[in-house]
């Protein structure tokens, strides 16, 4: 029986966006999907049956996060991830590198926001060839996470996906740092393999759920020329299930759209494409044309916890907590199928947060949840049935 695939089903006439699946020990994942961030094992104020409900595919969690709390030992324990959190559908865990760049730099918000994060209190230590050296931020404790440390995570994790060790650089480096720790980055994902393909605990490339296979990252920054060696070190030096694109994408939108753009056709058809970190629906409807297949992003739960609701149109959001909805008695959105907008109104959700009860947080992010997965829905048939352009102008009118 075979446990891992990857095969490209339609792709578009008009430019490159494709769909496909993705086939794993856990079940099958329909390309182009977005992946929801349970960081610390929870999609925060949401559980795994509610998401499996509202057609979620696959879940993604924090190596950085979950090797502090409750350590992946423990995880390993019970069998993984999976019967820790109850989900039995597909999952990727990151290596904990984006943690690194936000731990020294800030976020990839911050990044595209052009906020500087020279004020915050960086527990970021340093980082040379063995990995990269921190503080805990639960307690102060110092920590070193590598390349065979993080594998060695994500195995106990017992994901089906999981990422190698990298740097995730900023913009703002120099193109000598962005090279340099490029080519790091490249040691630390031969490591990565090395240490996924040993029979220490698990065999060689188990971890304690089944079988894994492991994504490469492409890097180089800004730079074409060096994205051009990473896209040759990912297909040809490295035995990679799946590609992400990774590290800085630029210091604004149009930025990233070129960096993209001129990355991921360069990947061709025999892997899988992931964007890490991007989850915007115009971002979404803009990169598919680019070959990509799967999309990670915390915003989707993040928005819907401050009271945000995604919707479709040129706005895109709805600031539930705006005093114009506390005498609303439609739904987020009428023509939404989400058990929120079928059973509440606006009004009611807008009283919730005005009263701080934690049932608002259940209630928008089930809708932003069944939004997401019902956008990759639309986007996979329109591409099926040739009208992804025709699709994308009735989204945004």
């Amino acid at each position: 029986m075979k446990t891992f695939g990857w095969k490209v089903k339609k792709f578009c006439k008009k430019n490159k966006a494709r769909t496909g699946e993705i086939l794993t020990p856990h079940g099958k994942i329909n390309t182009p999907a977005f992946i929801f961030c349970a960081t610390k094992a929870s999609l925060k104020s949401f559980s795994t049956i509610e998401a499996k409900k509202n057609n979620t595919q696959i879940i993604l969690s924090n190596t950085y996060h979950l090797m502090l709390q409750p350590g992946s030992e423990l995880i390993a324990n019970h069998g993984g991830l999976h019967k820790f959190m109850n989900w039995d559908g597909p999952m990727l865990t990151d290596s904990g590198g984006f943690q690194i760049f936000s731990l020294g730099h800030g976020s990839v918000a911050d990044e595209i926001k052009g906020r500087s994060n020279n004020k915050k209190n960086k527990s970021l230590l340093s980082i040379n060839e063995e990995g990269s050296l921190f503080k805990s931020y639960l307690d102060g404790s110092i920590k070193l996470l590598s390349p065979e440390k993080s594998i060695q995570i994500q195995r106990n994790l017992g994901a089906d996906l999981i990422l190698v060790f990298d740097e995730c650089t900023p913009f703002h480096v120099d193109k000598a740092y962005t090279n340099s720790s490029m080519k790091r980055s490249h040691r630390w994902a031969i490591r990565s393999f090395n240490r996924l393909n040993t029979n220490i605990e698990f065999k060689s490339g188990f971890g304690s759920a089944g079988e894994q296979k492991l994504y490469g990252i492409v890097q180089g920054g800004i730079y074409e020329e060096l994205r051009e060696e990473s896209i040759e070190f990912n297909l040809n030096k490295i035995d990679a299930f799946g590609i992400a694109i990774g590290g800085s994408l630029g210091s604004s939108k149009e930025e990233m759209y070129k960096v993209v753009n001129f990355t991921a056709p360069k990947l061709g058809n025999k892997h899988p494409l992931h964007l890490l970190g991007i989850g915007d629906p115009n971002d979404i409807w803009n990169l598919v044309k680019s070959g990509i297949d799967t999309f990670d992003c915390v915003s989707p739960t993040r928005l819907a916890r401050h009271g945000t609701a995604l919707v479709k149109g040129k706005k895109g959001k709805l600031n539930i907590k705006n005093i114009r909805f506390s005498n609303d008695l439609s739904p987020i959105d009428k023509n939404c199928y989400c058990s929120t907008c079928r059973n509440y109104s606006l009004a009611y959700i807008h009283h919730l947060f005005k009263s701080r009860e934690l049932l608002s947080l259940n209630l928008i992010t089930s809708h932003n949840i069944f939004f997401m997965n019902n956008l990759m829905s639309i986007i996979r048939d329109s591409i099926e049935n040739d009208n992804l352009e025709e699709a994308e102008k009735e989204w945004f009118s």
